[in-house]
């Protein structure tokens, strides 16, 4: 066993096997996997292994697509099987919301020249003549979806990596990993040890235990799941080809052919949780017992829509356990708190998303950065909130809950609250309705007296609609007062800051106390891996405000960069409260709580200053995403509440109020501005995006030279602002946009009703020279065509009179 490697994989599953594979086809052959007992042990040997490639989100479609067709790749490749099966998939909508979430994928599709397309009742009657498609509203086809066979997917794998000269070791568990002071790790087994570079954690079941070895808590939790195979149908042994897999997802079951017998799968509501203190170290390939009563129901809604499976005993029951992240979706990437070590846990589709994991891994680890912007799946999107109480809660939910439709805007309510600030109570007596941000909950609303307190989800506007306006209205009109303590705030210290600060961000720092500025941060690949606000308080000590859902994410750049001696940097995020008070009518509703001067002369745009506000000291920086004219201000949480009753107070003599995130989303629409994770991304350049000109390229920072590497290639993409023509429901994100042809040539990004400007509001990319302002093009919300012109600038205040006056 080699002493030395690149990368160390620990775990010999479906998803080990594609990181090595990947790595050593990237060119990292010196690479090693390591397995505690067979491959595919946990699992992967027992997976009922169905493939496709549409899903909710655009990239992983993307993903999908590839690990697809890559399976085809490995049997030419290895000269191993993966067994798979593609006589296509049906997807049934029994709802209007499942008739829209189809279509919107089918508009997708369109967009990405993928496989997936509405066919009529004779047509799937054709393709399936076993299902009773009675009461289906839509049914879309997807030609290339099907099933693989597990092991040998695992082992086609392991054979291409073999082949480029990656070592597999079976029978090796891992006993230690032990980081070291230059950033590299020692792996220790009974066999040897291993220094490697990197340390792969894709262990499977025991994710949590050798994440443990590390330091490294990772919210994870198994349950049971259970699905069956009939005995031989008599239609399937005669029909004389494979029948297409069924996705019912309104049925709560999944479907397809195996062997001469139909194969059936449930995610029950009355799930079933297992091995929740940590995953027995020498379970490899058993089973649960049987426990078909769980699943009764979803089987009989089965077995009403294929009739013929009712005539078939019960060939084998399989009950083996998944391990699951709190939101379904795989914790994926390097851990920011330490160095080199990558984690790849959680994975449910895994036969759908396998390939695609293995290459974004090698890319991350080889490259430095993904090629495409996957912080839905980053692991970084939880923080050390997210405990096993959190953590079991929100699987319960999303284990009962497989097939139900993550709705635009949803906010599901299990595990919560988990993090809490001083005026959440009192938000809570106002009418609050709350979201979750990174753990914290925070209004998205203000219910008024009479109105309900619980919003409805959908693809149309919803009960919230209405409320959210009063509050955009009232902000324009008056003022409003919106809670962002959820920002993320960080404080640099010392005699070093400014030059640090110069060296991670691309724009060049305040140099005067109480001057701001706003700065891209750039990623490995030259795109936007955020934006921020930097004001200089004193001669040695700066505030950074940003991106909140992001402040774990941002730990692996600020972390890069050393901190020169005698500097400090930390997160004050937990320590301060903050509101924005914004709106024409915001100096006089904050003159009449401070002595301090606020006029435009004595507080210009762009400048801060600390102050006292109804006897508490904040620091107040005259910005406003909202786009109007406004304040931030920041105070200790333990003064929130105060500070809060005070702002309410005097905007109450203004008419002024409280104002959710929903609102801000339509203001900040309303306004063009761009938001990290919508319009801002590493997979788009500042030239795409408009903040090149915040770049300063004769001073050093981050990533310099990867910026410089694309700085002058013309857009890929550009950023364009729509109004929609939508009476029912808006833009929300993902939404393709077509030429009046049908040609595809963009998607939206963010979008929201912009209710002080009366129109349905869509910011969003399109190729570069495919549409200018006054061109009319279609968005397909609700998966249907609406019409949209593009606009040149944004509908309110687009000089940015009112910001600034």
């Amino acid at each position: 066993m080699r002493t030395h490697a690149q990368a160390v994989v620990i775990g010999g599953g479906l998803i080990g096997c594609s990181i090595l594979y990947h790595l050593a086809k990237f060119g990292w052959t010196d690479v090693v996997l390591l397995e505690r007992s067979e491959l595919t042990s946990g699992s992967t040997w027992h997976a009922a292994a169905n493939i496709h490639g549409l899903h909710d989100s655009t990239n992983i479609s993307r993903l999908q697509h590839y690990t697809m067709a890559l399976y085809k790749e490995l049997e030419a490749e290895t000269g191993q099987g993966c067994g798979i099966f593609q006589p296509g998939s049906l997807y049934l909508a029994q709802t209007e919301a499942r008739e829209h979430q189809l279509r919107l994928q089918e508009a997708k599709a369109r967009r990405y020249k993928m496989n997936f397309y509405e066919v009529g009742r004779d047509e799937a009657e054709r393709l399936h003549p076993l299902v009773d498609f009675d009461g289906i509203r839509c049914i879309m086809y997807e030609p290339e979806g099907g099933n693989v066979d597990p092991s040998g997917v695992t082992a086609a794998y392991a054979a291409g990596a073999r082949q480029r000269g990656a070592e597999i070791h079976r029978f090796t568990p891992v006993t230690a990993t032990e980081a070291q002071a230059d950033g590299s790790w020692i792996v220790r087994t009974p066999k040897g040890d291993i220094r490697t570079q990197w340390v792969v954690n894709a262990a499977g079941l025991w994710g949590r235990e050798v994440a443990a070895m590390a330091g490294l808590q990772l919210p994870l939790i198994p349950t049971e799941h259970q699905y069956f195979v009939t005995e031989t149908i008599p239609e399937i042994a005669s029909m004389g080809r494979r029948l297409p897999s069924v996705a019912d997802r309104d049925g709560e079951y999944y479907l397809r052919q195996e062997g001469l017998g139909l194969l059936i799968g449930a995610y029950e509501r009355n799930m079933k949780f297992w091995a929740e203190e940590g995953t027995p170290l020498d379970f490899g390939h058993e089973l649960f017992p049987d426990d078909l009563d769980r699943i009764e129901e979803n089987m009989m809604r089965a077995v009403q829509r294929v009739p013929a499976a009712a005539t078939a005993g019960v060939k084998k029951v399989i009950n083996g356990p998944m391990i699951w992240s709190p939101d379904s979706a795989v914790l994926f990437g390097p851990a920011p708190e330490l160095s080199n070590y990558f984690c790849c846990n959680g994975i449910i589709p895994g036969f759908s998303q396998s390939g695609g994991m293995g290459k974004l891994a090698a890319e991350w680890m080889i490259e430095g950065e993904p090629s495409l912007d996957m912080f839905g799946w980053d692991m970084a999107r939880f923080g050390h909130w997210a405990g096993k109480t959190f953590t079991k809660a929100r699987v319960q939910d999303q284990y009962s809950h497989r097939f139900k439709i993550h709705f635009p805007n949803e906010e599901r309510t299990a595990g919560r609250p988990v993090r809490t600030r001083p005026a959440y109570e009192m938000q809570k007596e106002m009418g609050a309705v709350f979201g979750l941000n990174f753990g914290w909950e925070h209004p998205l609303w203000f219910a008024a007296a009479g109105e309900p307190r619980e919003e409805t989800v959908g693809f149309t506007r919803q009960n919230w609609w209405g409320p959210v306006g009063r509050e955009a209205r009232m902000l324009r009109e008056h003022a409003g007062i919106i809670d962002i303590s959820n920002f993320a705030k960080y404080e640099v210290k010392g005699p070093g800051a400014e030059a640090w600060l110069n060296a991670v961000f691309a724009n060049r720092m305040p140099t005067k106390v109480g001057h701001s500025c706003l700065t891209p941060l750039i990623g490995k690949r030259g795109g936007i891996a955020g934006d921020f606000t930097v004001t200089r308080l004193a001669d040695d000590e700066f505030m950074v405000i940003g991106s909140g859902m992001a402040e774990r994410f941002h730990q692996r750049f600020f972390k890069s960069v050393p901190l020169p001696e005698g500097t400090t940097f930390r997160s004050r995020t937990e320590e301060l409260g903050g509101f924005n008070v914004a709106g024409p009518k915001s100096r006089e509703l904050l003159q009449r709580l401070t002595n301090d001067d606020l006029s435009n002369e004595a507080f210009p745009f762009m400048r801060s200053r600390q102050i006292t506000v109804a006897g508490v000291d904040v620091v107040a920086l005259r910005v406003s995403f909202t786009g109007d004219l406004g304040w931030e201000l920041h105070c200790k949480a333990a003064d929130q509440v105060e500070l809060y009753r005070a702002l309410l107070k005097a905007g109450a003599e203004v008419g002024a109020g409280p104002v959710g995130s929903r609102a801000l989303m339509s203001l900040r629409v309303e306004k063009g501005y761009g938001s990290w994770s919508r319009e801002y991304s590493p997979e788009y350049w500042p030239q795409e995006v408009r903040l090149d000109r915040l770049i300063k390229t004769d001073k050093d920072f981050l990533n310099r030279d990867a910026y410089l590497a694309v700085a002058e290639n013309p857009a890929r993409d550009e950023l364009i602002m729509l109004s929609v023509s939508a009476k029912d429901a808006d833009a929300t994100g993902g939404e393709p946009i077509f030429l009046p042809d049908g040609t595809p040539i963009g998607q939206v990004s963010s979008g929201a009703y912009g209710y002080f400007v009366e129109q349905s509001l869509a910011m969003g990319y399109v190729k570069a020279g495919t549409a200018k302002a006054g061109d009319k093009v279609t968005v397909a919300i609700l998966g249907r065509p609406h019409d949209a012109v593009l606009l040149a600038h944004p509908p309110f205040d687009p000089e940015g009179k009112r910001l600034r006056s």
